[in-house]
């Protein structure tokens, strides 16, 4: 399917500062970008770089010269796919066969703090044997158990805080829900992108788990059809999949996405089913 997504930001910089976006759809087996525009007005130094050692994202890094309001504006058209995996092949990966990659993905990190959660996770979970069985309770139980609204959290916010607070947006959804697959030791990483269907119109976090050789996506808010993204980033947590980090003295005054689809029906997969995957891998 192509979607076409767009995110349209507003600053005012006070000084000479530098900006660094991260709204740039990514580029992977089940994601290809057909044609991209990033604009700026006033026009800006920018500079276009690529990470992939650990976490996939692309972003640009702006120069800011002089005060003044800036309008920046980033479109795309990305064509996606994604693949169903039958639940038979979603299977727990010894450690000892992941790939290198992978192993970053088991440990605690700044808001998935996975060992301070593990006796909950085991006396909740660990008595599931089948391992994505696992993984769907997880997701059921933080879909049932937390409440969705926003202005509740704030940036600082971990998994830890949520499940004691039972509230929280996407992005504590998809911490949450991190933190308590790699308590019991199933790979989970950051998923950031566009969301076709969401509403209102945003960026959207979730997250995936690496089962049967394969990074499988899961969303906890249910909001929207987990083929309805367009994938901008995956990484440890939020730290390292920022929309945008401030260098100097810039003050954020709007941001507007959209996402929607360009050509045919949508065909929305069943993702509430545990008898598949959907990967974007």
């Amino acid at each position: 399917m192509k979607f076409e997504v767009s995110a349209t930001l507003v600053y005012e910089a006070l000084s000479a500062s530098t900006l660094i976006l991260n709204i740039e759809p990514f580029n992977s087996i089940g994601q290809v970008v057909l044609n991209e525009t990033f604009l700026s007005a006033p026009e800006l130094k920018m500079k276009s770089l690529r990470s992939e050692a650990l976490t996939e994202k692309r972003f640009k890094l702006i120069e800011i010269t002089s005060p003044g309001v800036i309008n920046i504006k980033y479109t795309g058209v990305v064509e996606n796919t994604v693949t169903a995996i039958p639940a038979a092949k979603l299977f727990d990966v010894a450690i000892a066969k992941m790939p290198v990659s992978v192993l970053p993905y088991l440990s605690p990190s700044r808001y998935c703090q996975s060992d301070k959660l593990y006796k909950f996770a085991y006396n909740k979970f660990g008595n599931i044997n089948n391992a994505y069985e696992r993984v769907i309770a997880i997701r059921d139980w933080i879909f049932n158990n937390v409440e969705y609204r926003a202005g509740f959290t704030n940036p600082q916010t971990t998994g830890n805080d949520t499940i004691t607070q039972q509230v929280g947006v996407c992005r504590d959804f998809a911490h949450l829900g991190i933190a308590l697959c790699r308590a019991l030791t199933i790979p989970a990483r950051y998923f950031t992108g566009y969301a076709y269907r969401l509403q209102p119109q945003d960026f959207h976090a979730c997250f995936e788990v690496y089962l049967g050789g394969s990074w499988i996506i899961i969303d906890a808010t249910k909001l929207m059809p987990v083929n309805g993204l367009v994938k901008i980033a995956t990484g440890i947590d939020a730290t390292d999949t920022a929309l945008a980090s401030i260098f100097g003295n810039l003050s954020f005054i709007s941001l507007e996405v959209k996402s929607q689809l360009l050509e045919g029906q949508f065909e929305e997969v069943d993702y509430q089913s545990a008898a598949q995957g959907y990967s974007y891998s």
